[in-house]
């Protein structure tokens, strides 16, 4: 018999991948009756939401915003259980500080008259497209909600009537930047509502201008931190996976998925073989299908065709435990450089920019769990070309965290060089080796030849019996979007076993628009 076989009649469910899709996936298919079984090929749970843990410091590895809880509040629910009990969160105000390189700072808030007063100090006449701005972004983001909350299996997603009625409100044919011009005439200010389009690796440049609601989320919905940071999810999805009877099976890399014809019937790994009515794939998209799949079985998605996509930025990363506080930084500060449409060009370049934009973390200063007392924990992320632009890291690297270290003490008025005690460097290279495709973090591109149902479908088109969530997929990258990624590849895996699809809740954007 192998691994994974019952003797009961309960259909099997393999999930590829402890991220928080993978996760989030086998906590509804598990809710709905499935026998469920996570492999992971690290040896924590996370994925790109992972954590490093050195010297006393903590760090999250990845994703530090967290945005729009209620869709993570529908799948504990499914569970029996608590999000707010399980991952005790603080609602961040403000949500962030934004430092340009002229010396000014915008400290973004949900309060509308003080942020009206932050538009303001950088350009009055700008202050009154503020409301305006947020009337016409809640529209956008409630005609938006289908596109985010149902499968896109085809072309004939579109005939649904709301989505025919939403299209111009979406204004396709725009980008971010020349969308926010509607209501802001000073390139500072617009930057400062379109940075966002950075959480999927984009320039808010070609950015499609549908994405303006991210800083829309932000506003409304509010930027939260879990305390011990954003692995405190995972973490607390792994505990509720226990619970649930579901084993979560850590330094177990999946070496190829098994097939009749076309259909998956299981997994193989080098601790043994899992069989499977299901298989739902958390990997990064284009590394796991080159890797796990034969080419000859994919007929949309070949080889060929992986590699001719696009795919998102990178980032070069450093992790800085300090012994000592710093003024100035608050818990998220973005570092925005003087020449940031030149800064967005290398990078789409493929190369390391000159002088960077950068953001630091410095949670520490609302989470003490994460430094010794009088300490500092900070996560220092710089946007950098994929591997497609040939940087050769390993000669770069050095260099590269001098100017970094450099430009930081630039914005925020102080050399940290003598206060870290504990360091960590991640580049490009350093992330493909953790099985993502070209180091590109952001996974593919969220252009428009990339989105809908020109995406990799939750349903996966070139196998049967193939799910797929995670950022490589539809919705697409960002922790809402990756959980509602795992809501609708659950519910249409769910309806195809006869599971109990209606323990897979319908989508919370479509409950917050009602």
């Amino acid at each position: 018999m192998m691994r994974g076989q019952r003797s009961t009649d309960a259909r099997r469910v393999v999930v590829i991948g402890a991220g928080p899709g993978g996760l989030a996936a086998a906590m509804l298919a598990r809710a709905a009756g499935a026998e469920v079984t996570v492999l992971e090929r690290a040896a924590k749970v996370g994925g790109r939401t992972a954590s490093i843990e050195q010297d006393g410091y903590v760090f999250d590895t990845g994703p530090t915003f967290f945005l729009y809880p209620e869709i993570l509040r529908e799948i504990f629910a499914a569970t029996g259980r608590d999000l707010d009990v399980e991952v005790p969160m603080v609602r961040l105000d403000p949500m962030y500080r934004l430092k340009f390189e002229n010396g000014q700072d915008f400290d973004a808030s949900a309060d509308i008259e003080r942020l009206k007063a932050e538009v303001a100090r950088i350009d009055p006449a700008d202050a009154a497209g503020v409301e305006p701005y947020f009337a016409d972004n809640l529209r956008k983001f409630e005609a938006f909600r289908p596109i985010l909350q149902k499968p896109f299996l085809g072309l004939g997603a579109f005939a649904d009537r709301d989505m025919v009625r939403s299209l111009p409100m979406l204004r396709p044919w725009a980008t971010v930047d020349r969308d926010l011009a509607r209501w802001f005439r000073n390139p500072l200010v617009r930057l400062a509502f379109s940075f966002q389009s950075k959480y999927l690796g984009m320039s808010p440049f070609k950015c499609p201008s549908l994405f303006t609601i991210l800083a829309h989320i932000e506003y409304a919905h509010g930027v939260w931190h879990p305390i011990g940071g954003c692995n405190a999810i995972p973490r607390a999805m792994a505990r509720v996976l226990d619970e649930m009877g579901v084993e979560v099976r850590l330094s177990e890399p999946v070496e190829e998925m098994l097939f009749a014809g076309r259909r998956a019937t299981g997994v193989r790994t080098a601790q043994g073989t899992y069989a499977a009515d299901a298989v739902v794939v958390n990997a990064d998209f284009a590394h796991s299908m080159k890797r796990m799949v034969p080419n000859a079985l994919r007929r949309r998605w070949t080889d060929e065709r992986i590699d001719a996509k696009s795919y998102s930025c990178s980032t070069y990363m450093l992790y800085l435990g300090l012994d000592t506080k710093i003024d100035g930084l608050a818990h998220h500060t973005i570092c925005l450089s003087r020449d940031y449409e030149r800064n967005i060009r290398e990078i789409e370049d493929g190369k390391a920019p000159a002088e960077p934009s950068i953001y630091v973390q410095n949670a520490s200063v609302s989470d003490p769990t994460l430094a010794p007392p009088g300490h500092s924990a900070l996560y220092v992320l710089v946007p950098v070309g994929n591997l497609r632009g040939g940087v050769d890291w390993a000669a770069l690297a050095p260099s590269y965290r001098e100017m970094v270290l450099d430009r930081l003490a630039l914005f925020v008025g102080r050399d940290i060089r003598s206060h870290i005690r504990s360091e960590r460097m991640l580049t490009p290279q350093d992330w493909e080796a953790t099985g993502i495709h070209l180091g590109a973090t952001f996974n593919l591109a969220h252009n428009l030849g990339q989105m809908l149902h020109l995406r990799p479908r939750n349903r996966f088109e070139d196998l049967d019996g193939v799910y797929l969530t995670g950022g490589g997929t539809h919705p697409g990258s960002g922790l809402p979007t990756i959980f509602e990624s795992a809501r609708i590849a659950t519910k249409l895996l769910a309806e195809d076993l006869g599971l109990d699809a209606g323990r897979v809740p319908q989508s919370a954007m479509a409950e917050a628009a009602e």
